[in-house]
């Protein structure tokens, strides 16, 4: 008993003092946020207005470009995910900002995301409380007791051509386009809003 709570104090001990060393890092810096903001979507900017001046000439030459571009899509999505934390920039408003921008350009209503997604931190892994922005897990027991239907459809939204190809693509392109039903009018406004916002840059 006396080396299991000497074990459990160690443990505790050492906890703390990871949070000690990694403090600094959890504070966001402006000059930081902003020099990642910039050279992030500056090149992203530049990309699309080299991949339409050489679309002219071949398509093969803006391959490499739009695989480049795609790249710095998935950097914009990361800071509109930190947005979404709060935890990009100090200011909320400007959290705010720059997340409804970001999520314009990756096609994500923010404020619907924001809401979600923290559900999503609050909920995840806890067999409770499924079906907020997690992913479909039945246990053991579950899945034996599922009819046939059930079964075939769950192993059909597992495979990873669903998980990680068919099934994100659905959700950015169709599922954030509208809003659900038992949606406040912040999330409406936040889905058309984001629509309009992707709509103008078409246009553009």
């Amino acid at each position: 008993m006396s080396q299991y709570i000497q074990n459990s104090t160690r443990a505790i001990d050492d906890f703390k003092t990871l949070n000690r060393e990694i403090e600094p890092y959890g504070r966001p810096s402006r000059l930081k946020s902003l020099w990642q903001l910039a050279n992030t979507m500056i090149s992203y900017v530049a990309l699309w207005v080299l991949i339409w001046l050489v679309m002219d000439y071949s398509v093969w030459l803006a391959l490499p470009l739009i695989l480049l571009a795609a790249g710095f899509l998935v950097r914009i999505f990361i800071i509109f995910h930190d947005c979404g934390h709060g935890s990009f920039f100090r200011s909320r408003r400007a959290n705010r900002f720059w997340g409804v921008i970001t999520g314009v350009l990756t096609f994500t209503p923010y404020y619907t995301w924001r809401m979600n997604h923290a559900r999503h931190h609050g909920t995840s892994g806890n067999l409770d409380k499924r079906g907020h922005g997690d992913v479909w897990t039945m246990t053991v027991e579950e899945y034996r007791k599922a009819s046939r239907g059930t079964r075939i459809k769950y192993r059909m939204y597992r495979n990873p051509a669903v998980m990680f190809f068919l099934g994100p693509l659905q959700f950015i392109l169709v599922g954030n386009r509208f809003p659900k039903r038992t949606a406040g009018r912040k999330d409406r406004r936040s889905v058309y809003g984001t629509n309009a916002g992707i709509l103008g840059l078409a246009w553009c």
